[in-house]
C-alpha cells in the first residue's frame, strides 16, 4: 500500500482525501486547523501549518510517504513541491512553484513569450512611485496581490487617483506585500483545468464561469460545455498549453482563469499549479468531461499509471451558496431539496452562524451542483436552488 500526503485538510481538500482512501492508498494529511474536516477521513493526520515547508517535510520523512499533493489552495503548492524535491518524489519543480506564486513574474513571462493577447503589466511594492506609475497607465486596470489566492485583494481602477488605494488593498492581501497591475479586459471569464503527466499536457476542459459584480470579481459558478465556438475554444486550449510550456510546469494539475472578448482575444488572468477549487475536481470535470480528475491526480502523485479515459458524461453547472449578510435561523432539509430538484448540495452551514455578504470565495457557504442534458437547464437549476436555500436559511 503506497502512502500519499495531502497538504491541507479543509472542505475542498477533503474530497481528495476521501478519494485517496477509496482508491486504497494509505492517506495522510496536515493542516493548521485541529478541527479540519479532512482529519476524520484520513488514516493519519498532523496539526501542522501547510506553509511551514520544513515541518511538513519532517512529517513526510517520518511517515515515509510515496507521494505528495495539494489541491484547491495556492498556499500548499510550495510545500508540496519542496517535499517532492527533497524526497525525490514526483512533483512540480520547486523553482517553477516559486515562479507561479508571483502573479507579476508569471504575467511578465507570458507577455514576453506572446502566450496570449496581454497588453500591459506592472509590479508594485512599498517602494514604487505610484503617483508616477498612475500617469503611465492606460485605464481601466485591474489591481491584485502578486501572490494571492482567489479574488481577495482584487479591484478595478478607472482613474489615476484611485490607484494608490487599490494598490494598498492588494498589497494587504499579499504575503510578500506586492501587487500586480494589468489591463482591465471587458470579456466573459472562463476557467481551464489541465494536468501534466510524464511531461505531456492534457487540457481536460474549458469551463464557462460567472462572477460577482464589481468591485470584487469573485467566482459564483462554473459550467461545461463552455458555450464557446469550436474555433475560440481551440485557441483557448492552445493558449493554456503555451502558458504551461512557457512557465516550465513539468508536473501535476494546473488551474487557469482567462477572459475572452467578443472579438476572440484571449487573456490569461490567473494561474495556479494545483487543482481548481469550487468543486472543479470532484464534480465539474468528471461530470462534464467523463475524466476521473481527482483519481488521476492521486495516481500521478505516487507515480502510478494515470487513467485519463473518458467515461459517460453530461452537461454540468455549479453555483456557490453566496448569500447576503445575515444570521442562519434554520437549516432546510438538504436531502429533500436534492431529491426534489435533482441536484447535489454541499455545505458547511450551521444554525446561528453569521454569514458574510459574498465578496470572496471565503464567504461562500457551500455549493449546488446539477447535471442535465442542456447546460442552460443546469445553470438555471443551481441558481434556483441556491436562492431557495438562502431564503430558507436567512428567512428572507
Amino acid at each position: 500500500m503506497k502512502t500519499i500526503l495531502i497538504i491541507g485538510a479543509g472542505f475542498l481538500q477533503d474530497f481528495v482525501i476521501q478519494k485517496a482512501v477509496l482508491m486504497g492508498y494509505r492517506t495522510l494529511t496536515v493542516d493548521a486547523d485541529p478541527k479540519a474536516v479532512g482529519f476524520s477521513h484520513a488514516h493519519k493526520h498532523a496539526v501542522v501549518n501547510i506553509i511551514d515547508e520544513e515541518a511538513c517535510l519532517q512529517y513526510a520523512k517520518k511517515e515515509q510517504i510515496d507521494g505528495v499533493i495539494t489541491a484547491a489552495t495556492d498556499f500548499g503548492v510550495l510545500t508540496a513541491s519542496y517535499i517532492a524535491q527533497e524526497m525525490g518524489l514526483p512533483g512540480l519543480k520547486y523553482e517553477v512553484a516559486k515562479l507561479i506564486k508571483n502573479k507579476y513574474r508569471v504575467r511578465k513571462r507570458l507577455y514576453e513569450q506572446h502566450v496570449d493577447d496581454t497588453e500591459q503589466a506592472y509590479a508594485v511594492d512599498k517602494d514604487t512611485d505610484i503617483e508616477m506609475l498612475a500617469r503611465l497607465l492606460n485605464y481601466p486596470v485591474i489591481v491584485k496581490p502578486c501572490d494571492g489566492s482567489g479574488s481577495r485583494g482584487t479591484s478595478r481602477v478607472d482613474y489615476p487617483e484611485q490607484l494608490a488605494e487599490a494598490c494598498m488593498y492588494a498589497m494587504s492581501g499579499s504575503i510578500t506585500h506586492q501587487a500586480e497591475i494589468e489591463t482591465f479586459i471587458t470579456g466573459q471569464e472562463y476557467g481551464a483545468e489541465s494536468i501534466v503527466v510524464d511531461g505531456q499536457i492534457h487540457v481536460l476542459g474549458i469551463m464557462k464561469k460567472w462572477m460577482t459584480r464589481p468591485p470584487y470579481y469573485a467566482e459564483l459558478g462554473h459550467a461545461i460545455p463552455s458555450g464557446l465556438s469550436c474555433e475560440i475554444e481551440k485557441k483557448a486550449k492552445e493558449c493554456v498549453e503555451k502558458a504551461i510550456t512557457a512557465l516550465g510546469i513539468n508536473f501535476g494539475s494546473v488551474n487557469m482563469d482567462m477572459l475572452i472578448t467578443d472579438e476572440g482575444k484571449v487573456y490569461i488572468v490567473d494561474i495556479g499549479a494545483r487543482m481548481g477549487g469550487n468543486m472543479i475536481g470532484p464534480c465539474v470535470i468528471p461530470y462534464g468531461t467523463g475524466v476521473d480528475y481527482v483519481g488521476a491526480m492521486i495516481q500521478n502523485a505516487v507515480g502510478d499509471s494515470v487513467n485519463l479515459s473518458v467515461n459517460p458524461h453530461k452537461t454540468v453547472a455549479t453555483r456557490l451558496l453566496a448569500f447576503h449578510e445575515g444570521i442562519v435561523h434554520s437549516i432546510p432539509d438538504m436531502r429533500e431539496i436534492e431529491n426534489k430538484y435533482n441536484v447535489e448540495v454541499f455545505h458547511h452551514l450551521s444554525k446561528g452562524m453569521h454569514v458574510n455578504e459574498y465578496h470572496t470565495n471565503l464567504d461562500g457557504c457551500g455549493y449546488v451542483v446539477a447535471k442535465a442534458n442542456d447546460v442552460q437547464e443546469a445553470i438555471q437549476k443551481v441558481q434556483q436552488v441556491s436562492d431557495i436555500i438562502e431564503k430558507k436559511c436567512l428567512e428572507i
